[in-house]
């Protein structure tokens, strides 16, 4: 009989695409995974993994083996999720995928709840991007996210995943003390022409917006500084090196300095929980989404 923690591990090495990345996501070590691996393909009796200069490669075998270990931990979640059910109480274990600022300004008041109301409940938060961790969680290596999308970039819902909505992150125009824009009551979108702007790096959704959304209102944007943490843009911004757009999710206390001002119209960002159909009855879903939108309520009302 196949051991199904070997398979689990087979899944994500095809999931993450190498040991490393898969051994992050399970919480090992890299050697323990290439272990479990190496055990499946006595099992087995199959080559499972090939050399591909410094990685490694699934083999057309490991790739069918792969499809059918999604399926059957598709089954055991159904049957975690029945038992779950049944006591009536959040317990076993429920891994989280949450983009940065969630992660800062909304995960760890959840995440402490959770810990003290709930101690049959294990829960692991893992950082991730909004647009990997919808992926994560359809393919069955995560069991919640919590992503975000914008107006012009709205969140892609495959098949097979749920999803509800936490709450609307509003964002502000951030200037430094002594620009032009500094001593306005707000600003017009069609104002931000030849402006040097801070903003995360290209690939992500608030990159994409803010390109989109300059070249919308007619201004090619000049993107002089870009860096992944909004605390890194503040400081930016605080040294007279240009504006950003930032979220109040997660921004905490502005910098001295810098001024917060309104942008019309005003950009928002909306905030999911998303899980898989199977999983939509445990207690520990149900429960995390709802502490979700309490401390959303908390967290907004406290960054206005």
């Amino acid at each position: 009989m196949l051991d199904l923690g070997r398979l689990r591990a087979l899944h994500a090495v095809s999931v993450h695409g190498s040991v490393a990345a898969a051994a992050l996501a399970l919480g090992y070590t890299p050697s323990a995974v290439s272990q479990q691996i190496t055990k499946l393909e006595r099992e087995t009796r199959t080559t499972l993994l090939e050399r591909r200069g410094r990685g490694v490669a699934l083999t057309e075998e490991a790739r069918h083996l792969a499809s059918t270990a999604q399926e059957l931990l598709a089954i055991v979640e159904r049957a975690e999720t029945t038992l779950e059910e049944r006591r009536g109480r959040p317990t076993g274990l429920l891994t989280i995928g949450a983009f940065s600022t969630a992660a800062r300004g909304l995960l760890p008041a959840v995440l402490a709840e959770l810990a003290r109301e709930h101690p049959g409940l294990d829960v692991r938060m893992t950082e991730v991007d909004p647009h990997l961790s919808i992926d994560l969680v359809a393919r069955g290596m995560i069991d919640l996210a919590v992503a975000h999308d914008w107006d012009i970039a709205p969140l892609p819902a495959p098949d097979g995943v749920e999803q509800a909505v936490i709450g609307d992150d509003a964002c502000d125009l951030l200037v430094p003390e002594g620009h032009p824009l500094s001593a306005r009551d707000s600003v017009q979108r069609t104002d931000l022409g030849g402006e040097r702007w801070i903003c995360q790096p290209p690939g992500t959704v608030c990159h994409d917006w803010l390109v989109r959304t300059l070249r919308a209102a007619g201004h090619e944007p000049l993107l002089a500084h870009q860096a992944a943490e909004y605390h890194t843009q503040l400081a930016l911004v605080a040294a007279g090196l240009g504006i950003a757009l930032i979220p109040r999710l997660g921004r905490g206390p502005l910098p001295h300095g810098v001024h917060a001002l309104p942008l019309e119209p005003a950009p928002v960002r909306r905030l999911y929980a998303l899980w898989r159909p199977g999983a939509a009855r445990r207690p520990a879903i149900t429960v995390t989404v709802e502490l979700l939108r309490r401390q959303w309520a908390r967290a907004a009302a406290s960054a206005a």
